[in-house]
């Protein structure tokens, strides 16, 4: 079986091909710079009006490159679908001066840049310079996904759709959607519509980024001589820990990486562990909040991954940085991949 697993990040989009006959360590691997990132610089580097098409998809940087390309005197329209990936109220995405795109306009002269976190085309022609088929028995991506629902803010909804998940323990596999895809999830909503427009007629695995990496952590050779254990993704927006035992979730808090200190880092940890933790406190410090099924019996490792995992090194715990498969950059990878085989 031929797999292609694509977790697309804040900072990099990494991808492993895997195949089943061959040994995890010797997958062809690709660390690349998120989409978002690539279309900043492409703004950047026009001088002219901008015409943006496409998909919803990682905003990133591109709001502030929005932004500071119509200071310089340029229009900017965007169709209504990808300007969501601005705001998902399109009456805010107007207030930022963004015009919305008009049928009855000619829009001829202006530079246009499609959106998207997946870039299928440029892909099998990357591949094909090096004679890979683009032919895969299963796709499966990760991207992060707050969903959307016009009466909650992105902050509550979204962990309250993960509370909902976790109404008891369950293993980190069980995250992955296909069929079940719930519209509410926009970007991976997105996601399955460019696959579908670039004639990938299998239904993909879809996951959101951070429980993707819970679920290749856990797969890590240190990690996987574990009962009782605690991971945790330190990425660069968003820090995802969950506590785990029996292999299946028992808890889990979410925040913002920039809100973390070392100090608040290892007592969110600890009671985390100790089921002591409580919803109130991390979303009063500006996360997303927590949710614990039941305490685990003890702290046996911390199992740690994401791009700023160091701050894990300024703690008192007992911390291992998770590398599944030889490479501490596809631990999300790794964790579809996973997801896929059951």
């Amino acid at each position: 079986m031929r797999i292609l697993a694509i977790d697309v990040g804040t900072g990099t989009q990494d991808m492993m091909i895997y195949d089943s006959e061959k040994e995890l360590e010797n997958a062809i691997k690709l660390v690349l710079p998120s989409p978002h990132l690539y279309i900043s610089q492409q703004i950047r580097e026009i001088e002219n009006d901008i015409y943006f098409e496409g998909e919803i998809m990682g905003g990133g940087k591109i709001k502030r490159s929005i932004l500071e390309h119509m200071d310089k005197g340029y229009k900017v329209v965007m169709e209504p679908v990808c300007a969501k990936t601005i705001r998902d109220n399109l009456e805010q995405v107007k207030s930022f001066g963004i015009e919305l795109s008009d049928d009855s306009k000619d829009y001829s002269t202006y530079s246009k840049i499609s959106m998207g976190d997946i870039n299928i085309t440029k892909l099998s022609k990357f591949l094909l310079g090096y004679d890979l088929e683009f032919d895969f028995d299963e796709i499966a991506i990760a991207v992060q996904d707050h969903g959307y629902n016009e009466n909650m803010g992105d902050r509550d909804f979204r962990f309250e759709k993960i509370r909902e998940k976790i109404s008891e323990p369950i293993s980190p596999l069980e995250f992955g959607f296909r069929d079940n895809l719930p519209e509410y999830l926009t970007r991976m909503q997105a996601v399955r519509r460019i696959l579908k427009n670039e004639g990938i007629t299998k239904t993909p695995l879809l996951m959101d980024t951070k429980f993707a990496s819970i679920a290749g952590m856990c797969f890590d050779e240190v990690a996987k001589k574990l009962n009782s254990f605690i991971v945790i993704d330190i990425g660069n927006g968003h820090t995802t820990a969950a506590s785990i035992e029996d292999g299946k979730i028992q808890g889990v808090f979410e925040h913002h990486t920039s809100s973390l200190t070392d100090e608040s880092l290892e007592r969110y940890i600890k009671r985390l562990a100790s089921g002591e933790i409580t919803n109130e406190e991390v979303y009063n410090d500006h996360g997303h909040g927590a949710h614990v099924l039941n305490p685990i019996s003890k702290i046996e490792r911390v199992i740690v991954s994401g791009p700023k995992r160091e701050l894990i090194e300024k703690t008192n715990l007992d911390w291992h940085h998770a590398a599944p498969g030889g490479d501490v950059m596809m631990t999300g990878t790794i964790g579809l991949i996973k997801t896929i085989q059951g």
